[in-house]
C-alpha cells in the first residue's frame, strides 16, 4: 500500500488506534500532520528539571499558556523491547545503557557528589588527627566538645581503648561511631559506660552489632542515653525530643542540664522510626512543646499505650495542626476517627481533614515519597538499568486481525516523555499510538502522544496519572506502590490477618457418597462411539470397544480440547446424554488463581503448595508479606504467572517489588514464591508429569497412571540475576522452545537415588498423597463439579524442593500427551510391567469408561 496521502485515510486507517488512545478527535487532523511531517516541537515548550539531588527529573511548562485539548506533541521511544531481551539488548547495542542510565538518572555514583565535596577540603584526618584536633580545642578555651564525629575510619577495639574518650571530653554529650571495625561487644561497652553525660551514641554498621543484646548492653551502662543507634530509648527526654526538634546538632549540642522548658520553641517535630514504645513522658506533652504544629509518628510502635490515652495526650496540644501517622496503627484503622478525636487538626497525612470527613476514607495518604533508584558503587550501568526500569516502563500488545500477540512490548518514552511525573490529578495524558504510514503493520512506528488535560500555565509542573483509568475497585492505591513508598504497616496487617485465616482452615473431610462408576461397556458388544479432535487419540485408540466417529452428535463419548459450553453444545448437537472429557467448573482446578483459592479454602496453609496470591485481588497481602520478609532478611524471589496460559508464556522471575507490581499491566496473574532451592538432578533444575484420571467427583474416584515422565532444563540451575530470563535455566517445558532431552522414567529414577540416596517409593507416595488432597479440595469446595456424564484426564505438574516435599505447579486440562505415545517405558511403580506407548490411549478409555485398573492406581 503507498504512503498515507490524505487525512481522511488517516482516520479510516488508524480509526480504532485513535479511539483506543482516547486523543480527542478535535486533534485528530493535528496529529496527522505532525505525524507525516515528524515534528517533535516539546523543545519550544517544556524543560527538563533535576530533582531529589539529581537521582529524578521532572518537567516544567516554559510557554505562557495552553488550554485544554488545544495541542498535542509526538515523545519518542528511546527503547523498545520484549522483557527477556533487555538484559542483552542492554549489553550489545551501543551506547543504549549509557543513554538510559542517563535517563533513569542512575550514571553517576551516589557518594561520588560526596568524594568530590571532600577535596575541596584537608585530606581526611585519621582518628586520632580529629581527637588530637579537638582536644587543641578545649585546651585553647575555644569549645568544650560535646558533639564528636569518628565515622569511617575504620577504628578497630584496641584503637577505641587507645583514644580515650572519657578521659579526653567527659562532657561529651553524642558520639558518632559509625561504619567502624568494632567487634567486641564488651570493649565497646566499657568504653562508652565512661561517658557519663552522653545522650545520644551511633554505633551503626559495626560488626560487633551482628551480637544479639550488644544494644541492650550499651544502654543497660548509660543511663543518661537517650538516643542509641538512631532509636529512642526508653529514656529519651527533652535531649532526644530537641534534636529531632532541630534545637540540638553538631553547631549546638547543649548541655547536661538545660534551662527550663527549653522545648517551647519547637513547631516541627519529626519523630518517624525513632522505635518509641511509649509516648508518655516528662518532655513530650504540651506544657513543654507549646508551640507544636507539625508531628510525625510514623514507624513507632508505641505498643506501651492505649489508644484512648495517645489520642487525649494527642489532643492536649492546642497548636498541632499537622499530624503524620501509620494508619492502620497506633491510633486505630480509621482516618476519620483520628480526624474526629483530633478536632483542631487540618492535615492528616498531608490530607485536608474535611476532605478526609467528606469521602470518610480510612487510609489516607497524600505524601507519598517517590521510589527513587538504588544502587551500590560500581555496580554495572546495565544491572542499575535494570532495576530502575519499572520506574519507567510502559506497555502494548500488538494484535492484527487474526491473533494478538503473546509476548507484550515494553517500551520507554524519550528524555522529555519520562521527566512527566505521577499526580492523581495530572495536567496531561499519554498513550501509545501506531503509526501506519503505509497501511500496515510491518511498516509501523511506535509513538506517544502527549496532549493537555486541564489548562496550563508557564512554570507549572507537567504531570500524568501513572494508573489512569484505574481505581480503587483495581487497588490502585496498592498499586503506587511501584513508584513511591506506601505505608508498610497498612500492608504487613494485611498480609496478617490473610494469614490468620488461612492458619484457622481446618482440614476439609473428603466428599462422601453412595455410588459407584460402572462400565460403560454394551451388552450387546456394540463399540462406543467417540468423537475426538485430537489426532493422538484417532490415531491410538485401537481397542474394539471403541469406534471413532466424525460427527459429535453421534458419539457416545466427545473428547476434545476446546471448551464445551451451551454455545457449543447448541452448534455441534451434543446433548447432555453423552459422556465429555470435562467436568463443570474444573476451572477450579486447572486455572491457577482458581487452584490456590480452592487449595487454601479446603486446606488453608499446605508446604505442597508454595505461597500463592492472585495480583487481581490480593495485591495488599502481597506487598505486606514481601515486607515482612525483607524486614526478616528472607529470600524474596518470586514467580508470576498468567491465569490460564500454557508453556510459560509470560512468565517472569523476579525480586523487585516494582516490576511484580507493574506485571499486572499485561494481563491477569498469579504470583507466587518461587522454590529458591529446588532438587536438582545432575545440577539441572526439573519436573515430574503425572496423569490423573477422574471417574466421578462424589464419590471421588481418581486414579493415577503408573507412567509419569521428567522434563528437565538443559542449563545447569543458578540463582545468578541474570540468569532468570534464560528459558532453559529456570524452565524445563522444551516440546514448544529449547531442545528436547527426553530421559527415560526409569534411568532418572534409578540416577536420582543413587545421586541423593533417597528412596524413590517414599517420594512417590508423598505425591500421590499431595495430588489426592488437591483433587480432594475441589471436591469439598466446588459440589457442583460432580456430574455423571463427565470422565476426564489431568496433567498434574510436580516439582520437589531440595527436602524431596513435592510441590504442586499446575493442574492441566486435556494435556499433550505426545510422550506417553512416542516413548514405551518400564513402569516404575505397580508391577513394573513395559508400558508401550501405542497402547497409552486404550488403557486411559479402558479405566475411564470401562472400569479397568490396567497401569493405573486408584487414590
Amino acid at each position: 500500500m503507498n504512503k498515507l496521502q490524505s487525512f481522511d485515510d488517516f482516520v479510516k486507517v488508524h480509526g480504532v488506534l485513535l479511539a483506543a488512545a482516547g486523543i480527542p478527535q478535535s486533534l485528530y487532523k493535528l496529529l496527522f500532520q505532525k505525524l507525516s511531517s515528524d515534528t517533535f516541537d516539546g523543545g519550544h515548550y517544556f524543560q527538563i528539571e533535576p530533582i531529589e539531588d539529581g537521582r529524578q527529573r521532572r518537567l516544567l511548562f516554559t510557554s505562557d499558556f495552553i488550554a485544554k485539548h488545544s495541542n498535542l506533541f509526538l515523545v519518542d521511544h528511546a527503547w523498545t523491547f520484549r522483557l527477556s531481551d533487555a538484559y542483552k539488548q542492554l549489553c550489545e547495542v551501543s551506547g543504549l545503557a549509557e543513554r538510559m542510565a542517563a535517563l533513569m538518572c542512575v550514571d553517576v555514583d551516589l557518594d561520588s557528589a560526596t568524594e568530590e565535596a571532600g577535596e575541596e577540603d584537608n585530606s581526611k584526618l585519621s582518628a586520632v588527627e580529629i581527637v588530637e584536633r579537638e582536644m587543641c580545642k578545649v585546651k585553647e578555651g575555644r569549645d568544650d566538645t560535646r558533639w564528636l564525629e569518628l565515622e569511617e575510619l575504620d577504628i578497630d577495639d584496641d584503637m577505641l581503648v587507645s583514644l580515650d574518650l572519657p578521659s579526653k571530653f567527659p562532657n561529651l554529650l553524642a558520639l558518632s561511631l559509625c561504619g567502624n571495625n568494632l567487634r567486641d561487644v564488651e570493649v565497646v561497652s566499657k568504653e562508652v559506660t565512661r561517658l557519663n553525660n552522653l545522650k545520644a551514641l551511633w554505633l551503626n554498621n559495626n560488626p560487633f552489632l551482628e551480637h544479639s543484646n550488644s544494644e541492650a548492653a550499651i544502654i543497660q551502662g548509660c543511663p543518661s542515653l537517650e538516643i542509641c543507634n538512631s532509636k529512642f530509648t526508653s529514656n529519651y527526654g527533652e535531649w532526644a525530643l530537641g534534636f529531632c526538634g532541630g534545637i540540638y546538632d553538631k553547631d549546638n549540642a547543649g548541655c547536661a542540664h538545660q534551662r527550663d522548658h527549653p522545648l517551647e520553641s519547637v513547631t516541627s517535630l519529626d519523630l518517624s522510626n525513632r522505635s518509641i514504645r511509649n509516648l508518655m513522658n516528662k518532655a513530650f506533652n504540651p506544657e513543654e512543646i507549646t508551640s507544636l504544629s507539625y508531628l510525625n509518628l510514623r514507624g513507632n510502635p508505641l505498643d506501651q499505650n492505649s489508644l484512648s490515652d495517645l489520642l487525649q495526650l494527642l489532643k492536649g496540644f492546642s497548636c498541632l495542626h499537622s499530624l503524620e501517622v501509620d494508619i492502620p496503627g497506633p491510633l486505630g484503622e480509621s482516618a476519620a476517627e483520628i480526624v474526629e478525636a483530633l478536632p483542631n487538626l487540618s492535615l492528616l497525612n498531608g490530607v485536608n481533614t474535611s476532605n478526609i470527613m467528606e469521602s470518610g476514607k480510612s487510609v489516607v495518604d497524600s505524601m507519598l515519597q517517590p521510589r527513587l533508584p538504588e544502587w551500590t558503587a560500581g555496580e554495572p550501568l546495565t544491572d542499575r538499568v535494570i532495576n530502575a526500569m519499572w520506574l519507567y516502563l510502559m506497555t502494548y500488545r500488538l494484535a492484527d486481525e487474526e491473533k494478538i500477540d503473546e509476548t507484550s512490548v515494553w517500551y520507554v518514552m524519550d528524555e522529555l516523555g519520562s521527566a512527566l511525573r505521577h499526580s492523581d490529578k495530572p495536567n496531561f495524558r499519554v498513550s501509545p499510538f501506531l503509526y501506519m504510514p503505509e497501511g500496515n503493520l510491518a511498516a509501523a512506528v511506535s509513538y506517544s502522544i502527549l496532549w493537555p488535560i486541564d489548562d496550563v500555565r508557564e512554570g507549572d509542573e507537567c504531570t500524568r496519572d501513572y494508573l489512569f483509568g484505574i481505581g480503587e475497585e483495581k487497588q490502585r492505591s496498592a498499586r503506587l506502590t511501584a513508584w513511591f513508598h506506601t505505608p508498610k504497616n497498612y500492608f504487613i496487617k494485611e498480609y496478617e490477618k490473610y494469614k490468620n485465616t488461612l492458619q484457622s482452615i481446618k482440614i476439609a473431610s473428603p466428599v462422601q457418597g453412595s455410588s459407584i462408576t460402572s462400565s460403560l461397556c454394551r451388552s450387546d458388544g456394540r463399540a462406543l462411539r467417540v468423537y475426538a479432535d485430537i489426532p493422538q487419540v484417532e490415531e491410538y485408540l485401537t481397542r474394539p470397544e471403541f469406534v471413532i466417529t466424525t460427527e459429535p452428535k453421534d458419539a457416545d463419548i466427545v473428547w476434545t480440547s476446546m471448551q464445551i459450553d451451551e454455545e457449543t453444545k447448541k452448534a455441534t448437537g451434543i446433548n447432555d446424554e453423552q459422556y465429555i472429557n470435562q467436568f463443570p467448573f474444573e476451572a477450579c482446578l486447572v486455572m491457577k488463581h482458581h487452584l490456590a483459592e480452592t487449595i487454601q479454602k479446603a486446606h488453608g496453609l499446605v508446604e505442597w503448595l508454595q505461597t500463592t496470591y492472585n495480583l487481581e485481588t490480593q495485591l495488599s497481602q502481597l506487598i505486606g508479606d514481601f515486607r515482612v520478609r525483607e524486614r526478616e532478611k528472607l529470600d524474596n524471589l518470586w514467580i508470576l504467572k498468567p491465569w490460564n496460559m500454557a508453556r510459560t508464556i509470560d512468565t517472569t522471575i523476579n525480586s523487585n517489588l516494582s516490576a511484580i507490581i507493574r506485571l499486572m499491566e499485561t494481563g491477569p496473574k498469579i504470583c507466587q514464591k518461587y522454590i529458591e532451592h529446588p532438587a536438582l538432578f545432575k545440577g539441572r533444575k526439573f519436573d515430574l508429569r503425572y496423569i490423573v484420571l477422574v471417574r466421578s467427583m462424589n464419590p471421588l474416584e481418581i486414579f493415577l497412571a503408573e507412567v509419569f515422565w521428567v522434563r528437565l532444563a538443559n542449563n545447569t540451575y543458578t540463582l545468578e540475576q541474570h540468569s532468570f530470563d534464560e528459558y532453559e535455566t529456570h524452565f524445563t517445558v522444551m516440546n514448544y522452545r529449547g531442545n528436547l532431552n527426553h530421559m527415560n522414567t526409569p534411568d532418572f529414577v534409578k540416577e536420582f537415588e543413587k545421586e541423593h540416596e533417597v528412596n524413590w517409593l517414599d517420594i512417590h507416595s508423598r505425591i500421590r498423597n499431595m495430588i489426592k488432597s488437591a483433587f480432594e479440595a475441589a471436591a469439598a469446595v466446588h459440589p457442583e463439579m460432580h456430574h455423571s456424564k463427565s470422565r476426564a484426564m489431568y496433567g498434574v505438574d510436580v516439582m520437589l524442593d531440595s527436602h524431596f516435599q513435592p510441590k504442586l505447579l499446575e493442574i492441566t486440562y486435556c494435556p499433550d500427551c505426545t510422550r506417553a505415545v512416542t516413548y514405551d517405558t518400564e513402569a516404575v511403580v505397580g508391577g513394573g510391567e513395559t508400558v508401550k506407548g501405542k497402547e497409552f490411549y486404550n488403557y486411559i478409555f479402558g479405566c475411564l469408561f470401562l472400569s479397568e485398573t490396567n497401569h493405573v492406581s486408584q487414590l
